[in-house]
């Protein structure tokens, strides 16, 4: 008959199993369409004007968030814009959509005089299979109600798979891409360290019980 350390153990090792298969692994950067360039120009994304950019999913995939970077008027500050991925720029298939809260990250004042900064979108959790897809921001609100600006960087040192993005403005059509970055996890990624550790320190724990109980008897 089994001992009930033994039986725990087969039990902490079930467990175990699941955790791997249920544990989000933490968010990486999907898709990068290279970093901020602030200096060269910025695409209005309010007051009825509209920007997508096109970036690419190697694998399916669970988009988390977005980060791009934006021009703002000194002592203005981005509060909200509202969000799309599609399947093609300025429409087709539109997967997921909402109004986002910015958190703000101030990265320098550029040669124009805007303060360009670092506008992050999390909680997202929209699964996507591999393929193109398109990024659209529109409808930005500021604290002064001043324009909002996407920063242009036309892909310039851009790495991942598909890139530079294509881009387009509803009023003008194809125009130079933006700096953003697409967030989130890969099928098949690990869980966090931090979770294996909690379950892995439970196992060892037990297996020590059962030794020691097996040197006293």
């Amino acid at each position: 008959m089994k001992s009930p350390l033994r039986i725990r153990l087969v039990l902490l090792l079930q467990i175990l199993s699941l955790v791997l298969s249920v544990v989000p692994a933490s968010a990486s950067t999907l898709y990068s369409n290279g970093p901020v360039k602030g200096n060269v120009d910025g695409w209005a994304i309010n007051f009825g004007f509209t920007v997508s950019d096109s970036f690419l999913l190697t694998s399916h995939s669970t988009v988390q968030g977005f980060d791009f970077a934006a021009w703002t008027l000194a002592g203005d500050e981005p509060r909200s814009v509202d969000w799309s991925l599609t399947s093609s720029a300025n429409g087709g298939t539109v997967y997921e959509s909402g109004t986002a809260n910015l958190t703000t990250q101030y990265l320098f004042t550029n040669g124009y005089g805007f303060n360009v900064d670092e506008e992050s979108v999390s909680g997202l959790n929209l699964p996507l299979t591999a393929g193109g897809y398109w990024l659209k921001l529109q409808n930005a609100v500021t604290q002064q109600g001043d324009p909002l600006y996407w920063d242009e960087n036309s892909g310039s040192g851009c790495s991942s798979p598909g890139c530079p993005s294509l881009a387009s403005e509803n009023s003008l059509g194809t125009i130079p891409s933006e700096s953003f970055n697409i967030m989130g996890t890969q099928a098949g990624s690990s869980p966090e360290p931090s979770s294996l550790m909690l379950v892995g320190s439970g196992i060892i724990g037990l297996t020590g019980l059962i030794r020691r109980r097996r040197l006293r008897d």
